[in-house]
């Protein structure tokens, strides 16, 4: 999916939502486990529930990749079952030298069909680069995460006066350009926002950490949001654990409603 396509798709749905799949087995209806693949079964009804809500999804690997075989082919089902105008990141996390993040690209863009994957910057360019060399693919770098331990490292000075992750960012820019290089920014660190827009102005960002992790959507938009949105917001547990019940996925598309509405007001106001 190219930029401007993604942008088309959140005009026309007046959203930014993306919808994390991080679906664990022992979390999902207890009924579902009846199916012949339950973890399935509960993404397609979230899915069914959702996507006119949703420019998005985001399925978190680690939950498939836990459940073996079975598991990588509920994560592909999944991603086949997402409709075809609908932005699709792999939640790897991935990097390692070059030939090696070129098999992991080649994993998730040539054999799975993902429009994106996040990966990890710590071992630099070479093994970033392999991800970026794919037309109409998508690397979201990992920036400032919300998660506490990313203050461990993220915050430090570096010789020239910047933290980290603005040196990650700065850097990392050269290496692809807004059609093809996202990054991501937690929503418990709004304030962070206004100085990454201060080096990359028109890429986007993927913002985690709205709902159950305790992120302010206006917050976040005050300080992320650019002259054409430039934002993907990003809710899972407070989605697609709304409701443990038979009707889940009612409600899980009442939640992402709710969370579109108030995207579409903010929208109108740029």
């Amino acid at each position: 999916m190219t930029r401007q396509q993604l942008f088309d798709k959140i005009k026309e749905k007046e959203s930014f939502l993306c919808v994390g799949l991080d679906t664990d087995v022992k979390k999902i209806p207890h009924h579902l486990l009846q199916a012949k693949d339950p973890v399935f079964e509960f993404n397609k009804q979230i899915i069914d529930a959702t996507h006119r809500y949703a420019v998005a999804y985001k399925p978190n690997t680690a939950f498939y990749e836990a459940q073996g075989a079975k598991g990588w082919d509920s994560l592909q089902k999944t991603l086949e079952y997402i409709p075809a105008d609908i932005f699709t990141i792999a939640d790897a996390k991935r990097a390692d030298i070059g030939n090696t993040s070129s098999m992991y690209a080649s994993a998730f863009f040539e054999n799975m069909n993902f429009d994106s994957v996040t990966v990890a910057p710590y071992m630099g360019s070479d093994s970033v680069k392999p991800f970026l060399a794919f037309d109409n693919k998508w690397v979201i770098l990992l920036a400032a995460t919300s998660n506490p331990g990313g203050l461990d490292f993220q915050n430090l000075i570096t010789s020239d006066g910047e933290k980290l992750y603005e040196r990650v960012i700065r850097e990392s820019a050269k290496w692809g350009d807004a059609d093809n290089l996202m990054y991501v920014v937690g929503a418990t660190r709004p304030e962070a926002l206004a100085d990454i827009r201060k080096i990359v102005p028109h890429h986007f960002l993927l913002i985690p950490g709205v709902g159950a992790q305790g992120g302010d959507l206006h917050a976040v938009c005050e300080y992320g949001m650019n002259e054409q949105c430039g934002l993907l917001v990003n809710s899972s547990r407070g989605i697609i654990y709304s409701d443990s019940s038979e009707n889940f996925g009612s409600s899980a598309g009442i939640q992402a409603q709710k969370i579109q509405i108030e995207m579409a007001e903010i929208l109108q106001r740029l």
